[in-house]
């Protein structure tokens, strides 16, 4: 029975994507047959953005799984305890800053954590890294200050903001999981035996390992970014931009706006400064470190992965430790 539900989901979600990719190129056709007369136009919409979130989202999901076939064939966990401090607190300072040396969005870290954290890092530095990456990247602050010229300073802002809040996260988590598994628990005999014969090769492992992490990852971002095409297609954003002045309220918000909107953090920066007008900087800085560590998509992945009750405690704890920074940057600022 769990093989069936399995094969009934992924097929259930293949279709789905189908359906979309049918929708997407044959749109005009499709709604010249009597029986589609009735469909509104907010459904194409979700088509489109469907297609637009999975199109954006795509090339970084395949960075991240064979980042993360790398590091499973050609890391060994020796190397990882060598690379990782030993004192648990000293080593979420350099996992913080990694995402500047790997420039990783939210869409493909995940697998990349998982497959360090399965390989010896410890969990609270894995979880750091997986924060903080989207983040402290080169390409991000690029984006990021191309976006807001004519304020350059948010960027800076977004990167320290950012480097605090996954120090912080990581810290709390570390008293709140210490010595905890917070990984799933899978059986995957059937890829071992695959793997068995490839041992000497590790290119054919890698790949293999590779197709494996796509396949898992991808379906899950298939889901979130069906999900995410609805809510930007029905929220009244009318309604937000009458309460984006208020600075208790805006960076809740627009928390909120980058849960559901689950734009890629190389490309939020660009949605983010068409609202600059309409909200506070405290909410355009929430929206812009909030929405690189929790959205839509990489939640669906996060529980692939993880065990329930942590990643409601790090939605919890990472929601509000966002808010509570902002609203300090707010009043010093």
């Amino acid at each position: 029975m769990p093989y069936l539900y399995k094969f009934m989901k992924d097929s259930l979600v293949f279709l789905l994507f189908c359906l979309f990719l049918l929708l997407f190129f044959f749109s005009e056709q499709v709604k010249n047959f009597s029986f589609f007369t009735t469909i509104p136009n907010s459904f194409v919409n979700v088509n489109t953005i469907f297609l637009s979130i999975i199109l954006e989202a795509i090339p970084f999901i395949l960075l991240g799984v064979f980042v993360s076939a790398i590091i499973q064939s050609f890391v060994s966990e020796q190397t990882i305890q060598k690379l990782v401090p030993r004192n648990a607190y000293l080593a979420l300072i350099p996992a913080a800053l990694l995402g500047i040396i790997f420039p990783i969005c939210e869409c493909a870290i995940i697998p990349v954590v998982r497959r360090l954290i399965k390989k010896g890092m410890p969990a609270h530095v894995g979880v750091v890294f997986m924060l903080s990456a989207p983040i402290l990247n080169p390409v991000v602050y690029a984006s990021t200050y191309f976006a807001f010229k004519s304020t350059p300073y948010i960027a800076n802002a977004r990167m320290i903001i950012g480097f605090t809040t996954a120090i912080i996260i990581g810290l709390i988590l570390y008293h709140t999981f210490k010595g905890q598994t917070i990984l799933k628990e899978k059986n995957h005999h059937h890829h071992h035996h695959k793997h068995h014969h490839t041992h000497g090769n590790k290119f054919l492992e890698t790949m293999y390992h590779a197709s494996d992490e796509l396949f898992d990852t991808g379906k899950y971002l298939f889901i979130g970014a069906f999900c995410a095409s609805l809510f930007q297609t029905f929220l009244d954003r009318n309604l937000l931009l009458s309460i984006g002045t208020s600075t208790t309220l805006s960076p809740a918000i627009m928390m909120g706006f980058a849960y559901v909107l689950s734009v890629c953090s190389e490309a939020d920066a660009f949605v983010a400064s068409s609202f600059g007008s309409s909200f506070t900087t405290g909410g355009i800085l929430a929206f812009l470190v909030f929405g690189p560590m929790l959205d839509i998509k990489n939640t669906l992945m996060l529980f692939a992965y993880f065990k329930k009750k942590f990643v409601f405690s790090l939605m919890a704890i990472t929601t509000v430790i966002v808010y509570i920074t902002i609203a300090i940057y707010q009043w010093l600022y």
